[in-house]
């Protein structure tokens, strides 16, 4: 698979799928609650690169980098704004080097952790600038597209996107969570953003993180009644979470997981991935389930 057939395998692949999560990845193996995954890339790479060889090893055919939170906005909340590019570019170099010519491996992008105006302090010049210098490190350092994710402000997300499409000639997917009844934090209906995403020229549409899978799928299918041949994404987390003995549970088992990848097939969602919670087992049975259909 060459790197730069992203586009091309949209067309001719059945389902890509994708990985799970990261952060909690790295909780399990010693990323202390409250630091930054990020800072990872450049003080454990090792460990970065073990998790995803984990996932490529339980069937991902495309794996997510690691830097949700690597522009320098959020980044700054850790002390380490200054180094959001250098963050970035060694995330995309440790997927790549994981992924090698035969796994696509997407920038992720998350949001600034700011509201943009008029309803909070943060201009949207202001948050393009932090995503076009993530963008650019991300591609410098070979990602294959972009995942612009976990938004819940259309003008945020227009603002990253407007960083790709202005910055590389790679393809964006872009999704938002809908966690607050079936609309973003900020109000934003599947309706609304399957509309205003196509207009904006996402590659990919769909949802990621919130409640678990069958929000997710609802959500699919109220963006298919208005887009119905627009190309799907999906990344569901592993069930709502829950403590237990002081540890954050997701109740969502690796079965459970395999059902949803299949309904989303079923849907005709092109890259079915998964989000908060989940593990290569959860994958490598997503795997089995779509090879087995």
């Amino acid at each position: 698979m060459a790197r730069t057939h992203f586009r091309e395998s949209l067309s001719n692949r059945t389902v890509i799928l994708g990985d799970g999560a990261m952060g909690t990845m790295l909780q399990s193996v010693g990323l202390v609650q409250g630091q930054a995954p990020e800072e990872w890339n450049v003080e454990q790479p090792e460990k970065v690169l073990a998790v995803h060889r984990a996932y490529i090893e339980a069937g991902s055919n495309a794996i997510q980098t690691n830097s949700f939170g690597g522009n320098r906005l959020r980044l700054a909340l850790h002390g380490w704004e200054q180094r959001s590019a250098e963050v970035n570019r060694h995330a995309a170099e440790i997927a790549r080097k994981a992924a090698g010519e035969a796994v696509f491996v997407g920038g992720s992008v998350g949001p600034t952790g700011s509201v943009l105006e008029p309803y909070g302090d943060l201009s949207f010049d202001e948050a393009k600038d932090a995503f076009v210098e993530q963008v650019l490190a991300l591609a410098e350092g070979g990602v294959d597209y972009f995942i612009i994710e976990t938004m819940s402000d259309l003008e945020e997300l227009r603002a990253a996107l407007e960083a790709v499409r202005e910055n590389t000639d790679l393809p964006a997917m872009c999704t938002m969570t809908f966690d607050t009844h079936l609309h973003t934090m900020m109000g934003i209906s599947p309706e609304q953003a399957v509309s205003r995403l196509t207009e904006l020229g996402a590659d990919l549409i769909g949802a990621n993180c919130g409640n678990g899978p069958e929000e997710i799928e609802a959500v699919i299918q109220k963006m298919r009644s208005i887009q119905p041949d627009a190309l799907f994404a999906t990344q569901a987390n592993a069930g709502i979470p829950h403590l237990e003995g002081g540890r954050t549970v997701y109740g969502a088992s690796p079965q459970r997981m395999a059902e949803y990848a299949l309904r989303m097939k079923a849907l005709g969602v092109k890259y079915i991935g998964a989000c908060c919670g989940n593990t290569p087992a959860h994958v490598r049975a997503m795997a089995e389930a779509l090879q087995s259909d």
